[in-house]
């Protein structure tokens, strides 16, 4: 071999491979190739130091702690049977509680949609102003959506033929010639 001192021989031994990028073990501190690195794989003695899970009741969704030697299922089950806390009234939550508030639609969300201007309830398709036919105010608070009234009602009013009003308020004559 041209560079022996490189590199770490994988304790596993079955395996002894040289290995140039060897990994030490968290629970033993021995070193240990790819294949062997893993707990189960190079059946660590001290796996139960690091290798802890807390088994988690499924009723009331808390940790229950579990003694070395201990089966979590039966130390689960215990729990459930003593120290539980589940409440079955608390399942039944709903989470589509919040009611449009436009008459004729009956769609609930999941969180609330409040218009700026009403301050009513609305789902997502009623939301904005102009589609729950709000009676807040005179205007949509955004500049954009007055401008964009303020061109649908223009070309309205010229489709119609009408004569438009000036924004300073006075009629222009028509003086016969």
């Amino acid at each position: 071999m041209e560079l022996p001192e490189l590199g770490r021989r994988c304790a596993e031994r079955g395996c002894r491979r040289l290995d140039f990028l060897p990994l030490k073990c968290d629970a033993c501190e021995e070193v240990f190739c790819k294949d062997h690195i893993r707990y189960n794989d190079h059946k660590c003695g001290s796996a139960y130091k690091k290798n802890v899970q807390v088994p988690v009741c499924p009723l009331c969704n808390t940790p229950v702690p579990v003694q070395k030697g201990e089966i979590p299922d039966l130390v689960v089950g215990a729990h459930m049977d003593k120290d539980c806390k589940y409440n079955p009234a608390q399942q039944k939550q709903r989470i589509f509680t919040n009611k449009c508030l436009k008459p004729g639609c009956k769609r609930k969300e999941m969180m609330k949609l409040v218009c700026g201007q009403c301050g009513g309830n609305f789902c997502i398709k009623h939301r904005h102003p102009l589609d729950h036919d709000c009676k807040g105010s005179s205007h949509p608070t955004s500049k954009a959506g007055y401008a964009a009234l303020m061109r649908a009602s223009q070309t309205a009013f010229q489709s119609t033929g009408a004569i438009g009003v000036p924004s300073n308020g006075s009629l222009p004559h028509n003086r016969c010639r």
